[in-house]
């Protein structure tokens, strides 16, 4: 908690809402209710009472007025008598658990969901020993020297009910889920039903590619194209998420048809939709994630990921009432001579000081810094960056050459609006390329854009990129879309849903996307947006090379600060309070 701390009108309304509701209404009790209100728009599950010593805030509709929070012993005293405030189990607005957690309820209640839903799968299952080591063997060849965490997770997988495959990028995550799938298809007594899903489109098309790219490369996964699901969903198509409602067709009165549920890109889904989708499998499910625990945790409430993954530390986890995890930690693509690999590893342990000495050093060709340019400056500096960047997608004479350009180099930005943000680098890059001056109502030719929200008639998903492009056979304009059956899509521009510019991303909007080049801006000075979560997912977008603009300080305090969710569920999780 900060001394800058602005409660919202939404944040007050509630606290004034449950004072009148309230038979024993305090101030303590406003406080408390519009404290954890705030809390949960930022991102938390919970108000850890015990953690707030003191820290002053002010009042957004109340200019210079400061409010002191209370020692938590007189905070919990006084919110004892409140009716509001209720016990776990209990029907009320707010929950206090006896750890001085305090929930909106239905967060509470989301946090309960979810850990029933992991620790009911995360029993042994039964296997016979023999048929599973030799399948593993053909799989998994042994080897000397160091473990082999691939063939550990699909041990795992295949005995336990409950699995996370952990790892940045290039650690093989896909390659090991394939041939896990292939494992539990091979071994199992009848054709398992089999769901993908991920939390984006873009992140769906990208796993399909991979598993089915996976299965060409390996003879002895012949046979596990045909085994596979049609398509990969989005979990929001998967349930039957109705549009402007929390309510899903599929439900835990109505389960989906499911043996084996695998949902990739797991850092990106927050505790509501993991709660949801838990309730909505078969009991008998099992179920896989895969994802990087260090990665930026989802938009919205919890850090799902983070939590499962906080438990005993170790390569391969997990008791047998819990999670079962393996940490992938040999990366195929970044290894121990490149920059991209030991930058991302400096900025997880927090050391900004080595970072900035890599950067600077000029040892490696795959990373570089350049001091953000000051004022005017930056709009020159940047745009001359941008023309080269897109020169070769400037130039590109097809809708499928222009697609494919675009994977080659994006801009990323840890802000949506300012001078740094992507709705401004978005503008300098049209003007950079002299992308203005078409039709409003459609767009400027050769634009990249990237769909905002879902629509299940046009098969568009959140994440969704695409260009808009003059057709070759009407020469209207058009917008197009790589699609994993025919290739390439075409949609008129006037029936696109909500989408914006992808010239330059957020780095939240780049999660489940990856580009062989790189260029991030970071902001003049430290916004409470920034963290080592944030920089590492920046630079793990990059298959080749990341350029930084920025400043040392900027750059310094970046990787300082961790982004820590107040969550009950790694202790619900793994039966321990969290040391942080």
């Amino acid at each position: 908690m900060t001394g800058n701390l602005q409660l919202s009108y939404l944040d007050q309304h509630f606290a004034d809402f449950i004072l009148r509701i309230d038979p024993h209404p305090c101030e303590e009790l406003w406080l408390a209710a519009a404290l954890v209100s705030n809390a949960t728009g930022r991102g938390h599950i919970c108000l850890d009472l015990t953690a707030l010593r003191g820290d002053e805030f002010t009042l957004q509709h109340t200019l210079g007025h400061q409010a002191r929070i209370p020692d938590s012993p007189r905070w919990l005293k006084a919110l004892e008598p409140c009716g509001t405030v209720g016990r776990p189990g209990d029907y009320a607005p707010l929950v206090l658990d006896g750890n001085g957690r305090l929930y909106l309820h239905r967060c509470w209640d989301y946090e309960r969901q979810a850990a029933d839903g992991i620790l009911l799968r995360s029993s042994v299952r039964t296997v016979d020993d023999e048929p599973l080591s030799a399948a593993l063997e053909r799989y998994f060849p042994s080897t000397e020297g160091e473990p082999d965490h691939q063939r550990e997770a699909a041990r795992l997988a295949l005995t336990r009910g409950f699995t996370v495959v952990s790892g940045g990028p290039g650690t093989g995550k896909s390659a090991t889920v394939a041939r896990i799938l292939a494992l539990i298809v091979e071994l199992a007594r009848d054709p398992p039903r089999i769901v993908l899903a991920t939390p984006t489109g873009k992140a769906a098309m990208r796993l399909r590619r991979s598993i089915i790219q996976a299965a060409e490369r390996q003879p002895v996964l012949d046979g596990l194209r045909q085994t596979l699901p049609a398509e990969v969903t989005t979990i929001h198509r998967l349930l039957g998420v109705k549009p402007g409602t929390a309510s899903c067709r599929y439900n835990r009165k109505n389960r989906l048809t499911c043996d084996v549920l695998v949902v990739d890109e797991a850092s990106m889904v927050d505790l509501p939709l993991m709660a949801r989708l838990l309730e909505a499998l078969p009991d008998s499910a099992r179920v896989i994630l895969l994802g990087d625990s260090d990665q930026l945790a989802s938009v919205e409430a919890g850090a799902v990921l983070a939590d499962i993954c906080a438990g005993p530390a170790a390569p391969s986890a997990g008791g047998p009432d819990r999670p079962a995890m393996v940490q992938l930690t040999r990366s195929y693509r970044f290894g121990r001579d490149s920059g991209i690999g030991n930058l991302s590893r400096l900025v997880n342990a927090g050391d900004g000081e080595a970072a900035l000495d890599l950067l600077a050093c000029g040892r490696y060709g795959d990373v570089s810094w350049r001091p953000l340019p000051a004022g005017r400056a930056f709009a020159g500096a940047f745009m001359e960056r941008v023309k080269d960047g897109y020169g070769a997608y400037s130039r590109a004479a097809t809708p499928a050459a222009a697609l494919d350009e675009l994977d080659r180099f994006r801009v990323l930005t840890p802000h949506r609006k300012g001078a740094w943000g992507a709705e401004n680098l978005n503008l300098l890059c049209k003007d950079a390329l002299g992308l203005h001056g078409r039709d409003d109502r459609l767009g400027s030719l050769l634009t990249p854009v990237m769909v905002t929200g879902n629509n299940y008639e046009l098969g568009l998903f959140n994440g969704d990129t695409g260009v808009l492009m003059d057709d070759p056979a009407s020469g209207s304009l058009a917008a197009w879309f790589d699609d994993p059956d025919t290739g390439l899509r075409r949609l008129s521009p006037l029936r696109l849903p909500s989408h914006e510019s992808a010239f330059a991303l957020t780095v939240h909007k780049s999660q489940g996307s990856e580009f062989d080049r790189v260029l991030l801006i970071l902001p003049e000075r430290v916004s409470e947006v920034l963290s080592r979560e944030l920089l590492y997912t920046a630079l793990t977008r990059a298959r080749s090379h990341v350029e930084i603009w920025g400043t040392e300080e900027v750059f310094r305090c970046t990787v300082e600060r961790r982004t820590a969710r107040s969550s009950g569920l790694r202790e619900r999780l793994w039966g321990k309070r969290p040391s942080c």
